[in-house]
């Protein structure tokens, strides 16, 4: 069983869904910490003019040390309106801009403040559409029972454990985090994923890469957006 754990990402880049893709199990890990400025409520998307520009899903007011799991969106509902209209400027020469902002609309109206019930409606959302198989767990609702956790990278190892997983896939960008011996020692491959080059026509604006799957899905169908990371899971065995 091939294992992708993450933090529940605000509509995440192309490069998460590939991960998902690729794994057999998903675990939504929503005990970490959260953390200002990083991706649990926010993303990018091309801006009107030049460049891109921030989408983001306002939080309460919590303890610094506060879990993803126990944040709230702000209670006021214009922020969501604001999302919206920032997508409206795609209107006029993304292809598929109207079943896309239809699937953020659907996304934006969940009924629940809690901010990462919000993500994973987003996540299943997007999984739906572009047909990507989403088995998923809630990390803090497994109840898992876990040896003593001594470093930020020994939670995959210890979950991967526990679930008997023989695969633990990760993006680039956290490689630092595991030791690869470790996880050989417990019969689990550790795979970090390569960097997803998916680049598109945009228009009259300039390609950026590694917005939100947004900007993705406004200018791809989704049958090649599937088709694109299947053929890159296969490229890479």
């Amino acid at each position: 069983m091939k294992l992708g754990i993450m933090q529940p990402y605000f509509f995440p880049y192309l490069g998460y869904f590939d991960l998902i893709n690729r794994a057999d199990r998903w675990i939504v890990f929503d005990t970490a910490q959260y953390i200002r400025h990083g991706w649990v409520n926010r993303n990018r998307i091309l801006h009107p003019q030049t460049g891109w520009q921030y989408i983001i899903a306002p939080v309460q007011k919590h303890h610094r040390e506060t879990p993803i799991r126990d944040i709230r969106v702000s209670a006021e509902g214009a922020w969501r309106r604001r999302i919206l209209g920032q997508l409206q400027h795609y209107r006029k020469t993304a292809p598929f801009f109207a079943a896309t902002a239809a699937l953020v609309e659907e996304c934006l109206a969940a009924e629940s403040t809690w901010l990462a019930r919000l993500n994973v409606k987003a996540l299943e959302a997007v999984c739906r559409y572009l047909s990507i198989p989403f088995n998923y767990g809630i990390f803090s609702e497994m109840n898992l029972t876990l040896p003593p956790v001594n470093s930020p990278g020994e939670w995959a190892l210890r979950i991967a454990e526990a679930l008997g997983a023989d695969e633990y896939i990760n993006p680039p960008g956290g490689a630092a985090l595991f030791d690869a011996t470790a996880f050989a020692r417990s019969g689990i491959k550790l795979t970090i994923q390569k960097p997803v080059e998916f680049v598109y026509a945009c228009v009259r604006y300039q390609f950026v890469p590694d917005l939100s799957v947004i900007d993705v899905m406004m200018w791809n169908p989704p049958e090649k957006i599937k088709a694109f990371l299947d053929a890159n899971a296969k490229a890479e065995g």
